[in-house]
Parts: structure tokens; C-alpha cells; sequence
């Protein structure tokens, strides 16, 4: 077969403007709450091909090493990429105008009906939601710690310097950070001995 024959399409990305930048992801802040990131990569990658699933995935590293919500930075990271600064705020506008919107609508709801037993009843149940999803989610995280005995000491010693001590986090962060990636090298280090 010669080379003539084989047809290969190479999918150019779309550079889009900032209007489709604030439409694009005020679908997204419209239709994902919670986990968006899913629905920002089909938007992103697979609809609107405005980055290829390599580029995608480089940027979001990119996002969560960075502090704020991911989805946020992401945002604001394509938007940037494409436009600058205009296409940043049109991005990070569209995702969350709508969230926005329904958070100051609920507030507006709540200061008039917040006296209301079913009302309190509600916020407890939703609480206690919240605080199972929460719980959910550190036992998932830490469950990979157990087969490092030295890893899940040290999350130890950060959730008892938060949780019970009340040491601010930015200062737990800082002394702990580069005591866990020196325990993370060491442990390594003595693994492949």
C-alpha cells in the first residue's frame, strides 16, 4: 500500500473566541454539579476539540498542583490559553455564573424560611450528607496507606496537628511537605535494597 493511499486525517484544534469560551463552560457550570471534571473533558477534548487529549491531560497536572478547585483553574487555564485574559474571565464567568446564581438564590430562600423546623431539619440532614461524603472520601484516601506504615503516621500527625491541635494548615503544610517527600524517598529508597 503506498502512501498516496492511506488517508490520515490529522484533527486540527479549534482556537475558540471568547464568546464560545463563556458558552462552552456556562453549559458545564449548568450541568455539573459536583464532579465537572468528567463533563470537562468530553466538552473540552471530545465536542469541542479545542485540546487534544495529551494537551488536556498536561494542563489539569498543571491545575492540581495549583491551589482552588481544579475545574476552576482549568477554566481559567484554557481561557488563558486562548485568549489571554479576556478569554480567562469570559471561561471562568461562564462556569460559574450559573452555580452562582442558584447559591445566592438558596441564601435568599433560607434568610426568609430559616425559622422553619423543616427547614432546620433539611440543613441537619444535608449536614450529616455532607459529613458522610466527607468521611467517605478520607477513607478512600487513606486506605492505599496502609501498606505504608510510615505514610499513614505521618497523615496522622497532620490530621491531629488540623483536627484536634487547631494548627493553622498553611503552617502544617509547610513542615510537613518536605518531611513526607523526605519519609517518601526514604521509604523508597530502602524498597529497592
Amino acid at each position: 500500500m503506498s502512501d498516496s493511499a492511506v488517508d490520515i486525517q490529522i484533527e486540527e484544534a479549534v482556537i475558540p473566541t471568547s464568546k464560545q469560551l463563556f458558552m462552552g463552560f456556562f453549559g458545564l457550570g449548568m450541568t455539573a454539579f459536583g464532579g465537572a471534571l468528567p463533563l470537562a473533558h468530553r466538552m473540552v477534548v471530545d465536542k469541542r476539540r479545542w485540546l487534544s487529549e495529551a494537551e488536556f491531560v498536561e494542563l489539569l497536572g498543571l491545575c492540581q498542583f495549583l491551589p482552588g478547585g481544579n475545574i476552576i483553574n482549568l477554566s481559567v487555564a484554557i481561557g488563558m490559553r486562548f485568549r489571554g485574559v479576556k478569554g480567562a474571565f469570559a471561561a471562568i464567568m461562564g462556569l460559574i455564573a450559573v452555580p452562582s446564581l442558584v447559591v445566592i438564590m438558596l441564601g435568599v430562600l433560607y434568610e426568609h424560611f430559616q425559622n422553619d423546623p423543616q427547614i432546620k431539619h433539611l440543613f441537619a440532614g444535608l449536614a450529616a450528607a455532607a459529613a458522610g461524603l466527607l468521611v467517605s472520601m478520607a477513607i478512600k484516601i487513606a486506605l492505599p496507606l496502609r501498606k505504608h506504615v510510615s505514610l499513614a503516621l505521618l497523615a496522622t500527625v497532620c490530621f491531629v496537628a488540623i483536627a484536634w491541635l487547631r494548627y493553622p494548615l498553611i503552617w502544617v503544610m509547610l513542615v510537613m511537605t518536605p518531611v513526607s517527600v523526605l519519609v517518601t524517598i526514604f521509604v523508597n529508597s530502602r524498597g529497592k535494597k
